[in-house]
């Protein structure tokens, strides 16, 4: 069993920076790939990023790729996100959630889930 929490959100301008944290619980948490997503009302969970349990492996979405950088601390049981160069459309819950399988970027793959954080750009 794995408990994630997110922190880290806010609100900030266009270009500027956040860094999102999810925080694990359980010994296990090394052997888990996590990916953050995000969502806005009305609309399906978003695949931002992952990381493979190593943290040697990562992907993003095309939409975050060059911006945003994911990467974790296993003696610390954390995974951050951070997000540079901010725009309105990056507006969103983000979520961090784990998986023990390989790295997938679809969220019905994954098996357990922070509550989110709430991240708003304004122009």
């Amino acid at each position: 069993q794995v408990q994630l929490a997110e922190s880290g959100g806010g609100s900030v301008q266009t270009g500027g920076s956040l860094r999102l944290s999810c925080a694990a619980s359980g010994h296990t948490f090394r052997n888990y790939a996590v990916g953050w997503f995000r969502q806005v009302p009305g609309k399906e969970r978003e695949f931002v990023a992952a990381i493979s349990w190593s943290g040697g492996i990562t992907y993003y979405a095309d939409s975050v790729r060059g911006r945003f950088t994911i990467s974790r601390d296993n003696a610390k049981n954390t995974v951050s996100l951070l997000m540079n160069m901010l725009k309105p459309e990056d507006t969103a819950v983000y979520y961090c959630a784990a998986t023990i399988t390989t790295i997938p970027r679809a969220a019905r793959q994954y098996d357990y889930w922070g509550q989110g954080t709430q991240v708003t750009v304004s122009s």
